[in-house]
């Protein structure tokens, strides 16, 4: 399985508290990675130094491609709209900023596939949250990345709005069509979506396998009791 991103000893202080602390990170091809731990962890900082966005003090990330705003997509935990146009104008803005032009066909397929085609042309500030978030699940994917990165993508949405955007991301999982890394404190989301796991505490990587693997070695069935066991760990070997 080729490896998408490498992130190798990586280090990064911000404000004078160290973030990332020997960080070591494989994502690979045709897997969906879940990247969980408590607030603070160091999650969204390193989906940052994935993306570009900040940068390493001191270790090293290589990436398969030079290309990160073509051949990447991203859901951040806001997310950002043009207010005033619907989904599917919203789309074809998205996909101008990243440089590609997409045809009406391409469109309709990624608001299909995120099941938002009954809301095509409702202006996008009036969905609901969980159309939003799907909305912004789309956007991340219109110009066809290799890789989709998401930030906790059913944070903040009522139980209805995150089993929505649950389904959508399992379909999402089951074409294996792209590479998915998502953050995320529901552990039944991880447990149904998750090849594979990443437990990130204190800047870096204290916990890693499938969620079998991880239930075998914490001799539990409980994925909250998993977490639970693993923070208790994380805490014990700092």
């Amino acid at each position: 399985m080729r490896t998408l991103i490498q992130v190798q000893e990586a280090e990064l202080s911000l404000g004078g508290k160290k973030v990332l602390n020997r960080m070591n990170l494989d994502v690979r091809e045709g897997e969906v990675l879940a990247i969980i731990g408590p607030n603070g962890a160091g999650k969204s900082t390193l989906i940052d130094v994935m993306l570009g966005i900040k940068k390493l003090d001191s270790g090293s990330i290589t990436r398969w491609t030079d290309n990160v705003r073509g051949e990447m997509g991203v859901q951040f935990q806001t997310p950002t709209l043009f207010p005033g146009l619907g989904a599917y104008d919203n789309l074809k803005l998205f996909a101008a900023v990243n440089g590609k032009s997409v045809s009406r066909g391409e469109i309709e397929e990624v608001l299909g596939q995120c099941r938002l085609l009954e809301a095509a042309h409702t202006d996008a500030y009036r969905l609901s949250g969980g159309q939003q978030k799907r909305l912004a699940i789309a956007i991340a994917l219109i110009h066809g990345p290799k890789l989709l990165i998401l930030d906790e993508p059913t944070a903040a949405l009522d139980p209805s709005a995150r089993s929505e955007v649950k389904s959508m991301m399992a379909s999402l999982a089951e074409e294996r069509r792209i590479s998915v890394v998502f953050t995320s404190h529901d552990m039944s989301e991880v447990g149904k979506l998750a090849d594979r796991v990443a437990f990130i505490m204190n800047g870096r990587v204290c916990q890693e396998g499938t969620v079998d693997e991880l239930r075998a070695a914490y001799h539990t069935d409980d994925l909250d009791e998993l977490y639970t066991l693993m923070v208790k760990k994380g805490r014990e070997t700092v």
